[in-house]
Order: C-alpha cells, then sequence, then structure tokens
C-alpha cells in the first residue's frame, strides 16, 4: 500500500491566478446556458440569499424593537422629550426627496425589472422557488 501511494501524482492548483472575473469563466453568460444549469444557479442564488433575509432580517427586527423599545421607556422616564410632530415633518421630507431622486435616477427601473425576468424566465423562476426555500429553512 506505501507503494502504490508513493506513485501517485497530485495536480496543484495554484489559486493565486485566479482574479475576479472567476465567476464568469464559470457561468459565462447564464442566460445562453441550458436550462437546467438555469434553474440551478437560479436555485441556488435565491436559496442563499432567502436564508441570508430570514438571518438579517432578525437581526434587524431585534434591533429596530429594542431600540425602539429602549427610546419609548427613556421618554416615559423623562430622560428625552420627543417633538413627534418635527419627527413626522422630517419623514415626509425625506420620501419627498428620495421619491423625487429616484424618479430622476432610475427612471425605468420597474421596465427593466420586467424586460430582465421576462429574458430569463427559468433562471427567475429558480431564484424565486429558491428564495422561498431559503426563507423556509
Amino acid at each position: 500500500m506505501g507503494d502504490q501511494d508513493a506513485d501517485e501524482e497530485y495536480e496543484i492548483l495554484d489559486l493565486t491566478k485566479y482574479d475576479e472575473k472567476w465567476v464568469n469563466k464559470v457561468f459565462g453568460d447564464i442566460s445562453k446556458q441550458s436550462a437546467a444549469k438555469q434553474l440551478v444557479v437560479g436555485t441556488g442564488s435565491g436559496w442563499v440569499a432567502g436564508w441570508l433575509f430570514v438571518k438579517v432580517g432578525k437581526v434587524a427586527a431585534a434591533s429596530i424593537g429594542m431600540s425602539v423599545l429602549l427610546i419609548q421607556i427613556a421618554q416615559h422616564q423623562g430622560y428625552i422629550k420627543i417633538n413627534w410632530n418635527q419627527v413626522e415633518r422630517s419623514m415626509g421630507q425625506a420620501r419627498r426627496k428620495l421619491e423625487k431622486t429616484a424618479r430622476r435616477h432610475y427612471p425605468g427601473m420597474f421596465s427593466n425589472v420586467q424586460a430582465f425576468f421576462r429574458q430569463n424566465i427559468i433562471l427567475a423562476g429558480g431564484f424565486a422557488g429558491g428564495f422561498l426555500m431559503g426563507i423556509a429553512f
């Protein structure tokens, strides 16, 4: 057994030669690949996105919930005073500014997303299914 192990040759992979475009080398233009490959890539990326969404969502919800609770306790105890009318005015101004900026910078974003999904229906369907599986697990 020792002599047989000594005769085996091993290939050494030099990972330092891979640049940041390794995804393109592995997958190429995914929309031109087979339906099975599109479905696998879409489902896998959707599952990862759904799983991350759940994990990050739980942390975000807990953080925001604790912050709101602490602010309410501090306000009730008299440590801070909140001018809710000013908060509402500021939120309205920020919303209007965000809507104006979004309309100016991304005028056709919704139609671009629709066109992408129409052209890549298999990839999009796989992503949606994987996303739902990621949320479920």
